[in-house]
C-alpha cells in the first residue's frame, strides 16, 4: 500500500510534544522525511528517537528570526526543498479582561501570529509547487470564550492568513489551510487544566470528551496530503463540534 507521503519532506514547528509530536509521528510513518523544531534540546532529541530514523531536529524559537533562518538554510542544505509545512507552533495563556498585561500581549503575538508569519515567508521559497502549507489554529478564533481576548486574537489572525496566503501563492499551487482544534489532552493541557477546567471544557463539547493529539495528527495528514488536493484557504475544526453547533 502505497504511503501517503512517501518522498516528501515535511517541516513541524514545536514538533517536540503534544499535537507536534504526534503529527511528526504520523506523517514520519506515511513515508516523509520530518524537521521538527522547538526550543529544548533535551525534548527534541527524545522525540526524534520516537519518530525514528526519518526524522531530524533544529532547535529554534519560532519567534527568533536568526533562529528561523537558520532552520531554514539547514534544510536547504539537507534536502532542498520542503512539501508540506505544518506551522503548529504556539503559546496559551489565560488573559481575564481587565488584568490583560503587556507582557501577555507581545509574548502571545509574538509566538502565534509573528511567528507564524516569518515562518511561512521564508518556507515559502524553498515549498514545492503543488505544496501544502497547514496553520495550527484554535476554535478560540470563532468563539468568544472568556478570558480569551489575546489568544482568540492571535488565532483569528492565523485565519486570515490561510485566505490571504492562498491567494498569494495560488500561482504555485500552494495549497495553505487552517486545523483548528478544540480542547486536546496533551502534556501542556493536563499542566493548564486543573479537574474543574475539564470538567467545564467537556461540558462546551458537543460529542462530551476532550480530543486526542492524534487525532489532530489524522486531520493534519489529511490536509498534508494530495487526499485534499482541492482544498485550499478553508478551516477545518477538529473540535467535538464546538466552533458548530
Amino acid at each position: 500500500m502505497t504511503k501517503k507521503l512517501e518522498g516528501k519532506v515535511a517541516v513541524v514547528t514545536g514538533g517536540s510534544a503534544g499535537i507536534g509530536l504526534a503529527t511528526a509521528k504520523l506523517f514520519a510513518k506515511e513515508g516523509a522525511y520530518v524537521f521538527i523544531t522547538g526550543r529544548r534540546q533535551t525534548e527534541l532529541d527524545s522525540a526524534v528517537k520516537e519518530i525514528g530514523p526519518n526524522a531530524a531536529a533544529v532547535r529554534a524559537d519560532a519567534s527568533d528570526m536568526a533562529d528561523l533562518a537558520r532552520l531554514f538554510d539547514t534544510i536547504k542544505t539537507a534536502k532542498g526543498k520542503i512539501d508540506v509545512l505544518f506551522a503548529n507552533a504556539g503559546v496559551y495563556e489565560l488573559t481575564p479582561f481587565g488584568s490583560i498585561t503587556e507582557q501577555a500581549y507581545d509574548k502571545m503575538f509574538d509566538i502565534n501570529v509573528k511567528g507564524v508569519l516569518f515562518t511561512v515567508q521564508q518556507a515559502a521559497p524553498l515549498m514545492t509547487e503543488g505544496g501544502s502549507i497547514i496553520l495550527n489554529g484554535s476554535v478560540a478564533g470563532s468563539k468568544g470564550l472568556e478570558a480569551d481576548t489575546v489568544y482568540g486574537a492571535t488565532k483569528a489572525a492565523i485565519r486570515s492568513f490561510a485566505r490571504t496566503w492562498t491567494a498569494d501563492l495560488k500561482a504555485r499551487q500552494i495549497r495553505v489551510n487552517v486545523l483548528s482544534p478544540g480542547p486536546i489532552r496533551t502534556p501542556g493541557f493536563e499542566v493548564f487544566a486543573n479537574d474543574e477546567m475539564q470538567h467545564y471544557m467537556k461540558s462546551m463539547v458537543p460529542l462530551g470528551r476532550i480530543g486526542t493529539a492524534d487525532e489532530i495528527a489524522k486531520a493534519a495528514l489529511f490536509l498534508a496530503s494530495d487526499d485534499s488536493s482541492f482544498v485550499a484557504g478553508t478551516e477545518l475544526f477538529v473540535d467535538g463540534g464546538i466552533a458548530a453547533v
